[in-house]
């Protein structure tokens, strides 16, 4: 386990002391342990919130060749720490907001109660683009008329049966969107949730039709190895599909994030720390990513994937939901239901591989 969560360990303890030590830089030893105390729990939130994320993304990083994989493992805690946890909320203010960069930054820090404010004034773009993301891959794993294993069979098989439909997870998720936006939403805001929430299904459509499109090919019509230029044509195929799986990852862990960041504000206003805690949260995900993929987990527990998809699907629902600004559901509640759905489908895997070793 070391192998795994040694690195994610070791920075945790780094932004946990980087945390008190902006305390005692701030104030005394009081507000350096009430900062470490605080990176510790928004740190357990944000794994929580994303543990079904690191299930999604085992199953995606299967796919991906090696240098792909240590890609995700390198540049990717790079751009979920510092892109997505920091920088891109920055962004959010900046559009939002029409400030600039320096103005923003300095907002962050020296007045983080605007910061905050700004960012809730964005609550509702971010949660159309994140829940309409969202609610498509949850939709399209269950909308698979191929997928032959189902935990709660009744309704899985009636989900799959329907994705025989073309296309007919994204008519759901713009038909969720239109009705959503129409009647909760407040007439100021509803434009800029139908944008929002358009372009994230368009990110999500645009993303996965170039993975497809670059996904290896069979190496020839008769199963054999390629030789010559193909086999270098099928190593370049590879490459550009891993790049794209590698896109879709940082976009999922975008929509997972943004919500995150909004919520951590209701805990803390230190953008210090609440940086410190998600960033071991975000570490912590890609590690369990990486135990999940070379443990063969996912094949042990067969449900687990469904637990994580629902998961998905119930956050997507939240963030949908909303998009009213009369409902709010605690981070906490958020994170519960979907490590809930977790620990549901580790029980009902084990349970049906027992069952399966009786019948043998």
């Amino acid at each position: 386990m070391i192998k795994y969560f040694g690195f994610g360990i070791i920075f945790s303890a780094l932004c946990i002391l980087g945390a008190a030590a902006y305390g005692l830089y701030s104030g005394d030893i009081r507000t350096a342990l009430q900062f470490a105390f605080i990176a510790v729990v928004l740190g357990i939130m944000e794994v929580s919130l994303s543990f079904d994320n690191a299930v999604v993304n085992a199953k995606v990083l299967t796919t991906m060749d090696a240098v792909w994989r240590r890609r995700f493992l390198t540049w990717g805690i790079a751009i979920a720490v510092i892109g997505m946890r920091f920088v891109f909320p920055i962004l959010i203010v900046m559009a939002t907001a029409g400030l600039g960069m320096t103005e923003v930054v300095s907002m962050a820090f020296k007045n983080p109660e605007e910061y905050s404010h700004h960012l809730h004034d964005a609550h509702v773009m971010i949660s159309a683009f994140g829940g309409s993301f969202l609610f498509l891959v949850f939709l399209h794993y269950f909308l698979d008329s191929g997928k032959d294993v189902h935990w709660f069979g009744p309704i899985e098989r009636r989900l799959a049966k329907a994705g025989d439909l073309d296309k007919i997870e994204v008519a759901l998720t713009i038909g969720a969107l239109v009705a959503l936006v129409s009647f909760s939403v407040a007439d100021a805001e509803k434009l800029q949730a139908m944008i929002a929430g358009t372009l994230g299904i368009l990110t999500y459509l645009i993303v996965k039709a170039f993975a497809g499109a670059f996904e290896p090919a069979d190496s020839d019509e008769e199963g054999g190895a390629p030789a010559g230029g193909a086999s270098k044509a099928v190593m370049q195929t590879a490459t550009r599909a891993g790049a794209m799986s590698f896109l879709y990852l940082e976009v999922l862990d975008a929509s997972f994030s943004l919500d995150g960041v909004i919520g951590a504000f209701a805990i803390s206003k230190e953008v210090v720390v609440i940086a410190a805690g998600l960033a071991i949260g975000a570490v912590f995900v890609r590690s369990m990513t990486l135990w999940l993929v070379d443990s063969g987990t996912l094949s042990e527990y067969r449900y687990l994937e469904h637990g994580a998809h629902y998961g998905i699907g119930s956050l997507a629902v939240i963030m949908l939901l909303s998009m009213n600004r009369n409902i709010e559901v605690p981070e906490l509640v958020t994170g519960l239901i979907g490590l809930g759905f977790i620990v549901l489908a580790i029980f009902a895997s084990v349970q049906s591989n027992k069952r399966q070793l009786q019948a043998a």
